[in-house]
């Protein structure tokens, strides 16, 4: 996908906020610097009665549309980076969107709930026109994906769960989520200088560009994000998801420690969902894209053929 970067005074125009604690909280950097690659054309959906929402959009109309949910603490772009240029080369309409109090997401004064951002994610496939889509979930996307499957299960092909769960609410889980809202507040201090620890711990490198990706994670709100990890510490699907209507597939990252490979099996076999194995940790799709990304094509193709099938039968 040889696009030049779509960025421009969209990006430091600010989207709807209201929280005082914006500002007091937030230390961010005068200004985040531009992302070494291409990335896809960025623009703001506005939403009658919901407000504006920042998404990145391939914008071809006659190709199927794969939307993309990041996981917590992450912008679109940090979370999808390296899976932008697969899905659309792969022959997709590329769509990823910032949940609320992340990244260039919506600032609202109300409470954080993984339900509003699902309803969000609906609005803004029903506001582009391009319903029903394939939605990908990463982490705590993962959860919003299967909120929009329960409850707007009209805009949804299918729905990918990566790296995900369908119960959060486990003591280990909630420790481990709860501990890294510690990262935002030392992140907020030195970005730079946290971000370039926390990717050599990780073994990803210098090459990940940890100035703009520090700069990317200090974007959202700390309130929000704060709120994001208890939400995301409560959520249990389990009672439910089993009744879910719309096609699905799990991509299990084998040597997760953040979410156990086998939470994540587990999630699959409670909605007799397919599971796509691909190596690595929870950070699997910026680390190892070069296994990530095949693996993730596999799962699409997956729901799309069961909706296709769905769709013969009916």
């Amino acid at each position: 996908m040889a696009r030049s970067i779509a960025v421009s005074a969209l990006l430091s125009r600010p989207t709807s906020r209201s929280r005082a604690a914006d500002t007091a909280d937030d230390a961010r950097p005068a200004e985040v610097p531009e992302p070494p690659f291409a990335l896809p054309p960025a623009r703001l959906v506005h939403v009658r009665g919901r407000g504006e929402f920042f998404v990145r959009d391939t914008g071809e109309a006659d190709r199927p549309a794969v939307l993309l949910l990041h996981g917590w603490m992450f912008s679109s772009d940090l979370n999808w980076f390296t899976t932008f240029d697969a899905l659309h080369d792969a022959g997709h309409r590329v769509i990823a969107m910032d949940h609320r109090g992340h990244g260039h997401g919506l600032r609202s004064p109300e409470p954080f709930r993984l339900q509003d951002c699902a309803g969000d994610a609906a609005a803004v496939l029903r506001e582009l026109d391009v319903a029903p889509a394939v939605v990908v979930g990463y982490s705590l996307g993962g959860a919003v994906a299967q909120l929009v499957a329960r409850d707007h299960p009209e805009v949804a092909a299918g729905v990918v769960l990566c790296a995900t769960a369908n119960d959060w609410s486990e003591p280990k889980l909630r420790l481990l989520w709860s501990a890294m809202s510690g990262l935002r507040l030392l992140l907020g201090l030195s970005p730079e200088g946290i971000w370039r620890r926390v990717t050599a711990m990780m073994g990803a490198g210098g090459g990940l560009a940890p100035t703009w990706q520090a700069g990317e994670l200090s974007r959202g709100s700390a309130v929000a994000l704060a709120e994001a990890g208890r939400e995301l510490g409560r959520f249990d699907s389990r009672p439910w998801n089993g009744t879910l209507t719309v096609p699905s597939a799990v991509v299990v990252t084998r040597e997760d420690t953040s979410v156990p490979p086998a939470k994540q099996r587990a999630l699959a076999a409670s909605l007799g969902a397919p599971t796509f194995e691909a190596p690595g940790t929870h950070g699997a799709v910026t680390m190892l894209p070069e296994t990530f990304n095949p693996v993730l094509l596999e799962a699409i193709a997956a729901v799309r053929d069961a909706a296709r099938a769905g769709s013969v039968a009916a």
